[in-house]
């Protein structure tokens, strides 16, 4: 006779297995993501202060040095 109990327990056995080693890719699939989302709202950050520190700069009457990355005080008035 073949002992159907045991045939059932080792299938749900297996099937634990799949949706834990399922479980376990989709988490590290979401942290992943999670990461890369952060990194780019950073980036955008970063560049949207960026733009922001040249376009004060060049309401106040100054000259961006994009060598340096900032701002060098007022434009300098030659042939005047």
């Amino acid at each position: 006779m073949i002992p159907w109990h045991k045939i059932i327990l080792g299938v749900v056995i297996a099937a634990a297995l799949i949706w834990l080693y399922a479980d376990i890719r989709a988490d590290g699939a979401r942290s992943v993501t999670s990461r890369l989302e952060r990194q780019n709202n950073e980036a955008g950050n970063a560049a949207d202060n960026a733009r922001s520190a040249y376009d004060r700069c060049l309401d106040a009457g100054g000259l961006w040095n994009f060598r340096a990355g900032r701002c060098d005080g007022p434009a300098s008035r030659r042939g005047d």
